[in-house]
C-alpha cells in the first residue's frame, strides 16, 4: 500500500529538473584489507549482489509514485523485487588513477538524474585508484534521506571491527542491534498524561509566542546581527541561475589542526571550518575580480544541544552567518565569524523548538521558491551558499575488513546558489566537499588548495 511522502520530501521531486538534480551524494574511498587488493573486493561484491537474500534496507527498497489514486501527491511504494544490477554499478578511472580523476568521474556521475521509475539510489565501486585503494560513490534522492540521515546509513553498513567478515552488503539491511535498555524515566500512563499535557501547553505556548520570535527575528537581521534571517547577503557569481553540469573538488585535514585553532581562538571547529571557507571564497572571488564590499552571507544548518529541545526531537536550526570577507585579515574573520555565530545561537536559545523550526523555515524559504519556481535576479539573495558541516564517525570503520579511509560528501547546487560546501568527519580528519554548477563556478577545483591555504593562515596568526 503506497506511504504518503511528506511535503517537504515532494518539494525535492517537484523541485527536480535535468537542471537541477535532487541527489546527495558520498565518496568513500577504502584500504583493502591485509593481503587483498580492489580485485577481492569486487568479487566480494559481485559474489554478494549475485547471493542476494532480497533483505533490501527499507529506505533503499521503495520508489516515488503518484497516481489518481493519491490525487496526483507523491506517495512511496515499496519494490518487491530490485533490479540491483542497475542499481550498482562498476567503474574504472583512467591511468594514472589519481583523486583528481576520482572526483572528474565524480563529478559526471553527480550530474546525471536517478531513475523515477526505480528506487531513487545508485552505488558504484570505483577501481583504478594508483595507490591500491578503492572508492564508492553512492548517490541518493534527498526526498530519500538527506545527508544526516545518509550518514546513519553508511555507519549501519560498516562495522567498528575490522577482522568482522560476512557483512552484509551495502544495501542490505543492517545487522539487527540489541535495544538499549530503558531508563527509569521509561513509558507508563502517568508519564504518557503528563507528556501529553506538557505537549498541549507548550503548543498553545509556541503559537503565542511565534509573532514576537518574528518581529525579534527581523530586527536582528535589520541590525546585521547572527539569527535565521539575513537581509544584507551580496549578490555574487554564486547567486546565479545554473546548468545541469556540476564540479567537483574535495580534500582532507587531520581534525586535530582545526581542533588547535579552535582552542586557542576560543572558537568551535565549526566556526574554524566557516573561517576557512571564509579565506577561500574571498581569495577566488578576488582573483575573478568578484569580491564585493560587503560580506558574504552563509547559511549554516546548526545542532542546538540544549535539554529542552532535545525532548521535543527538534534539535537543528539555520542561523545566517557573517563571513567577514570584506576583511583582509584571517584572525578579524574568524572573530566576526565566532560573533555571529555566537549571537545567532543566543537567539535560537530564546526560542521553542517550534519557533527555532518556524524562523529557520523564514530563512531558507527563498531557496524553496527558486527550486519550484526558478531564480529571480532581481531580488537580492537570502544568503550566498550553504555550508555544513555533518557529524561523521569519531572511530575507524570497516567493510569486511576493508577500512573506511576518507568521506567526501556530494552536495546539491540549485538556482541562485550556485556553489555548496559541505565538510564531514571520520575517525581523526575532516574532508571538505566542494560541490557547483560548472558554469557558474569556473576554477572551482582550486578551492580546496585555498581552503588549506586559510588554515594554515589561521594557524601563523595564533602561532602554531
Amino acid at each position: 500500500m503506497p506511504l504518503p511522502m511528506s511535503p517537504l520530501d515532494s518539494m525535492f521531486l517537484l523541485g527536480e529538473s535535468r537542471e537541477h538534480p535532487m541527489h546527495v551524494g558520498g565518496v568513500e574511498i577504502f584500504q583493502p584489507p591485509e593481503g587483498a587488493d580492489t580485485h577481492d573486493i569486487r568479487a566480494m561484491l559481485d559474489r554478494a549482489l549475485a547471493e542476494s537474500t532480497g533483505t533490501i534496507a527499507p529506505k533503499l527498497a521503495k520508489r516515488a509514485r503518484r497516481s489518481l489514486s493519491s490525487f496526483g501527491q507523491w506517495s512511496w511504494e515499496t519494490v518487491d523485487e530490485l533490479d540491483l544490477e542497475h542499481h550498482i554499478r562498476h567503474d574504472a578511472l583512467p591511468a594514472p588513477g589519481t583523486e583528481a580523476e576520482l572526483m572528474a568521474l565524480c563529478s559526471r556521475l553527480h550530474e546525471s538524474l536517478l531513475d523515477r521509475s526505480r528506487p531513487l539510489w545508485e552505488m558504484h565501486l570505483i577501481e583504478g585508484l594508483s595507490d591500491g585503494r578503492f572508492a564508492v560513490y553512492t548517490k541518493i534522492h534527498h526526498s530519500v534521506a538527506d545527508g544526516v540521515t545518509a550518514m546513519k546509513m553508511l555507519r549501519n553498513a560498516l562495522s567498528e571491527n575490522s577482522e568482522e567478515r560476512d557483512m552484509p552488503a551495502p544495501w542490505e539491511r543492517a545487522h539487527t542491534r540489541p535495544p538499549r535498555a530503558q531508563s527509569s524515566g521509561g513509558f507508563s500512563l502517568s508519564n504518557l498524561a503528563g507528556a501529553t499535557l506538557r505537549t498541549a501547553r507548550d503548543t498553545a505556548g509556541d503559537v503565542a509566542g511565534l509573532v514576537p520570535a518574528l518581529a525579534g527575528t527581523i530586527t536582528r537581521a535589520f541590525r546585521d546581527k547572527g539569527g535565521p534571517l539575513a537581509l544584507s547577503a551580496p549578490r555574487t557569481p554564486f547567486n546565479v541561475p545554473i546548468t545541469g553540469a556540476r564540479q567537483f573538488a574535495a580534500q582532507s585535514w587531520p581534525l586535530e589542526r582545526l581542533r588547535l585553532v579552535a582552542k586557542l581562538s576560543d572558537s568551535t571547529i565549526n566556526d574554524v571550518v566557516l573561517a576557512m571557507s571564509s579565506g577561500a571564497l574571498r581569495s577566488y572571488l578576488e582573483d575573478h575580480d568578484a569580491l564585493p564590499a560587503e560580506p558574504l552571507v552563509a547559511m549554516v544548518p546548526v545542532s542546538l544541544q540544549n535539554q529542552r529541545q532535545a525532548a521535543t526531537g527538534n534539535n537543528i536550526g539555520v542561523l545566517m552567518c557573517n563571513l567577514g570577507t570584506h576583511q583582509p585579515d584571517a584572525a578579524d574573520r574568524l572573530d566576526t565569524i565566532r560573533t555571529s555565530m555566537c549571537e545567532g545561537k543566543e537567539a535560537l536559545e530564546s526560542m521553542s523548538a517550534t519557533q527555532i523550526l518556524a524562523m529557520s523555515a523564514v530563512g531558507a524559504a527563498p531557496v524553496g521558491a527558486s527550486m519550484l519556481f526558478g531564480h529571480n535576479s532581481r531580488l537580492r539573495p537570502p544568503f550566498n551558499l550553504i555550508i555544513s558541516n555533518v557529524p561523521g564517525p569519531s572511530a575507524p570503520l570497516y567493510w569486511n575488513g576493508a577500512r573506511l579511509d576518507a568521506i567526501y560528501p556530494l552536495s546539491i547546487p540549485v538556482d541562485g546558489q550556485a556553489l555548496n560546501i559541505t565538510c564531514t568527519s571520520n575517525d581523526d580528519i575532516i574532508s571538505f566537499g566542494v560541490t557547483g554548477c560548472r558554469s557558474a563556478v569556473p576554477d572551482l577545483k582550486s578551492i580546496p588548495a585555498r581552503l588549506g591555504h586559510e588554515l594554515r593562515v589561521l594557524e601563523e596568526s595564533l602561532g602554531i
